[in-house]
């Protein structure tokens, strides 16, 4: 993914300027039971990798078990994940105890938290 290609939304932004795709992640629990989000929004001409990153992703497998699972993870201190991800309109969310966000959930966290922080860097 090419740095600078992911910009944050603002409230001047155009309904007609949406982003093909927009990825959140808000993380809570852990030892201080803190909050984070992380969140990236990108324009067509840079969607491709983060369209594959979205779509790797097992959505239809994050059913109930996995929101019973994220909303009371297993071992003090852990972490739960709510991911949500919108490709070209089409919306998805899951939720996801700290053991489930492994594999191609992992890399989708990640790249978002990393261009997230490349975004307030700048």
């Amino acid at each position: 993914m090419a740095e600078g290609t992911e910009r944050q939304r603002t409230e001047d932004d155009a309904p007609g300027d949406e982003p093909t795709v927009a990825v959140r992640v808000v993380r809570s629990g852990g030892f201080a039971g803190l909050r984070r989000t992380w969140a990236v929004d990108v324009d067509a001409a840079d969607a491709g990798p983060w369209i594959a990153l979205v779509e790797a992703c097992p959505w239809d497998d994050c059913g109930s078990a996995s929101a019973r699972s994220a909303s009371n993870p297993r071992g003090a201190d852990r972490f739960s994940y709510r991911l949500s991800a919108r490709v070209r309109g089409a919306e998805r969310q899951a939720d996801l105890a700290e053991s489930d966000a492994v594999g191609p959930w992992r890399t989708l966290i990640d790249a978002v938290r990393e261009a997230s922080a490349r975004e307030a860097s700048d």
